[in-house]
């Protein structure tokens, strides 16, 4: 019997929420509240892109600053995202 390794991409449940410094059911429960979009491995196991971190880290200084909830933390990146988004658009107005 052979078997072959296949590097599967992205991050393992596990070892994303150890580089996140997380528990495993948080980083669970933020995709359950869709502030993380994790891709979908063999088995349906969860792996996440590694810019999913920045993401992350971003989630958790946002929680620990601002005393805000995980749930209402959706709202803030949004708003966070599209004044970014406009900014952009003002730098490169004629």
């Amino acid at each position: 019997m052979t078997t072959s390794l296949v590097r599967m991409p992205g991050i393992g449940l596990e070892a994303f929420a150890r580089a996140g410094g997380m528990h495993p059911e948080l980083v669970l429960r933020l995709v359950r509240l869709g502030l993380l979009e994790p891709m979908g491995g063999p088995g349906g196991d969860l792996r996440f892109p590694p810019a999913q971190l920045v993401l992350l880290g971003r989630i958790e200084r946002l929680h620990a600053g601002l005393a805000l909830n995980y749930a209402s933390l959706g709202v803030v990146l949004d708003l966070l995202d599209r004044i970014e988004r406009l900014e952009d658009a003002l730098r490169h107005r004629p």
